[in-house]
């Protein structure tokens, strides 16, 4: 609606998971990079958790987008299943025939489609996001996939996409094997108020907009930092209600003004934060840092897009 108005070729503040618009920097090369070192080693287990909106999905597409032609990708996005039905979903997406018949004669199917990956130089590699929802049982036989191996490495790498909670989850003793096999864990934080500028500024200059602040003022981007904390979607979001603002009334560039009326109708939760300030957990007590699930198991905070 607002695109004409603006001169943008696209919106730029979709919340889908487009890798056009994802946002790099120093730390989102360096999750890129232990995905793509993940996946290319044949690591076998990588964990990514984020709040919601945090951009999990977005840093996947992204990866997605830049993996070699000899990769086969699936996605699982449906994650209330049971253990038979993730493996028919897991062999749906990769197009395995063999979807019907016992547990064991679909896992055998699926073995015999990975050696055959093998053996042509194609590499396996399973997303399944929403992880959080799976049960300990579907979990556990996740990791059972991950037993499909050669002497010399893994036939499939599978990384998991989830919410804090997913860390709880894999805390369980029963889920011990589980932790053992995770080759790296990263937890995705909120942008900071420079890398939540750099984003939106962005997102416009990729749509075609030369000068992002003739469309947003410095204190408008500056008061969105403050009602959104930095999370990328709550920041799309924002941004998209104050466009459309301005269109309708005729504005620009957006200022503080139309940005105090969109939260006025937005009723967000988050009041504006005239200083940043440390994430806690839930405990009340200081975050600085993701806590890593296990002691052995390297965990890096990293920022990222917009999903």
């Amino acid at each position: 609606m607002y695109k004409k108005f603006y001169g943008f070729s696209d919106k730029p503040f979709n919340t889908s998971p487009d890798p056009r618009f994802f946002y790099s920097s120093s730390r989102h090369t360096e999750v890129l990079s232990g995905l793509w070192y993940a996946i290319e080693e044949r690591k076998g287990f990588v964990v990514i958790m984020g709040d919601i909106g945090a951009g999990k999905t977005t840093v996947c597409r992204t990866l997605m987008s830049k993996l070699p032609k000899n990769t086969k990708v699936a996605l699982i996005t449906n994650t209330h299943l049971t253990p038979r039905e993730l493996i028919a979903e897991v062999l749906e997406e990769f197009d395995i025939e063999a979807r019907s018949g016992s547990k064991q004669k679909l896992l055998s199917a699926f073995n015999h489609f990975l050696i055959q990956q093998l053996e042509a130089d194609v590499n396996v590699v399973l997303i399944i996001d929403e992880a959080q929802n799976l049960s300990a049982k579907t979990l556990e036989e996740i990791r059972m996939l991950s037993n499909l191996e050669t002497e010399r490495e893994k036939l499939i790498q599978i990384i998991l996409l989830g919410q804090p909670q997913l860390k709880s989850k894999l805390q369980e003793p029963r889920l011990e094997q589980f932790r053992q096999r995770i080759a790296f864990s990263y937890f995705i934080e909120p942008l900071n108020k420079q890398d939540s500028a750099d984003y939106i500024r962005h997102r416009l200059q990729v749509v075609g907009c030369e000068e992002p602040r003739l469309i947003f003022t410095d204190e408008a981007i500056d008061m969105i930092y403050q009602h959104t904390r930095g999370t990328p979607r709550l920041i799309n979001l924002f941004c998209d209600s104050a466009l459309l603002t301005g269109f309708v009334e005729n504005s620009k560039p957006i200022t503080t003004r139309i940005i105090n009326e969109v939260a006025r109708e937005r009723s967000l939760d988050h009041r504006p934060q005239h200083t940043e300030k440390v994430p806690h957990d839930a405990a009340g007590q200081a975050n600085h840092a993701p806590v890593a699930i296990t002691e052995d198991i390297k965990t890096d905070a990293v920022t990222t897009g917009d999903r």
